[in-house]
């Protein structure tokens, strides 16, 4: 029987270099099978090939002819969403079972924020890890969810400029479509939004979130603890995500409501939260706590689901 799951990671760039690394180090129920680009002269494709890794610098085709393949039981997709409809096309036609984990905004399936809704959707066969800012910011609107009812969730995600490669520029409008309804979905508010920034800023500024919540009147101090609660849930996979300061609290009164679009003229509890995602450096700079936190999700997501496979 055995004991750890082989994986694949397509993907050559920062997210998967970075991801491949945390599997070698830290899996538990994961092992790297084979890495996987489209140019021969990425450094992350000579880094997995110096790791011992098996590598193919020719795409998903280039994968499926790998000895390794047959051996392969889950995927991380670091490529594009576009690039990720296509892959999950081809490769579930060859391998029916084959688990994916994508990190694209494709969201071909289920949204997946691990310390939210991972335990509901163990069974499936590809699930999305939403973006960066979902995976920073939806934690903490359902912190506030469990406690009250969720009209509107705001998130501005900023992070470095020099942290956003070409993947994250070209998918920044799949970016905030995917960020603000995985809120209302996974997060439970009624209304969701998104707004990332990209930040020029020399030296590189750490990833920081503002997360922005308008729900019915509550117990603050209920709010806030739970709040606390979520924050050291995510810290458990995510060790850089903290809270930059207290929790802020505004009640919004009937007599002067807010005006939210789509949704009218609303009056309860404003609640307005301030994080820091700071990476681990495990490959990336510390800054780059954006791609930090959507690596390790991944890494939480796949080795509760190879647990439960291998149980």
């Amino acid at each position: 029987m055995k004991n750890k799951l082989k994986v694949a990671i397509i993907g050559s760039g920062n997210i998967g270099t970075d991801l491949m690394i945390k599997i070698m180090r830290h899996g538990q129920f994961l092992e790297m099978g084979a890495f996987v680009g489209i140019d021969p002269a990425s450094d992350g494709l000579a880094r997995a090939a110096r790791l011992g890794v098996a590598t193919t610098a020719e795409g998903v085709e280039g994968l499926t002819r790998l000895p390794v393949f047959s051996e392969i039981d889950v995927i991380f997709d670091a490529t594009s969403a576009s690039a990720h409809l296509k892959n999950e096309v081809f490769l579930r036609g060859l391998k029916p079972d084959l688990r994916i984990i994508d990190l694209t905004p494709a969201a071909i399936g289920p949204y997946c924020v691990p310390v939210v809704n991972l335990e509901a959707n163990l069974q499936a066969k590809n699930l999305n890890m939403v973006t960066c800012g979902g995976q920073a910011t939806i934690p903490m609107v359902a912190a506030v969810s469990r406690i009250a009812r969720v009209h509107y969730a705001e998130i501005v995600a900023s992070i470095s400029s020099k942290s956003a490669g070409p993947g994250t520029r070209a998918n920044i409008d799949e970016f905030t479509e995917t960020t603000s309804k995985a809120i209302e979905v996974i997060g439970g508010a009624q209304k969701g939004k998104a707004i990332i920034v990209l930040n020029p800023a020399e030296p590189p500024l750490i990833m920081r979130d503002t997360v922005y919540v308008l729900s019915d009147l509550a117990d603050q101090a209920q709010v806030e603890a739970s709040i606390d609660e979520m924050a050291k849930a995510v810290q458990s996979y995510v060790p850089g995500y903290r809270l930059k300061q207290r929790v802020q609290f505004d009640v919004i009164s009937g007599e002067a409501p807010l005006n939210i679009p789509g949704l009218g003229y609303l009056s309860g509890l404003k609640t307005s939260i301030f994080l820091e995602v700071e990476g681990a450096a495990h490959y990336l700079p510390a800054y780059a706590g954006n791609l930090d936190i959507m690596t390790s999700a991944a890494l939480a997501t796949a080795e509760r689901m190879a647990q439960s496979l291998l149980a």
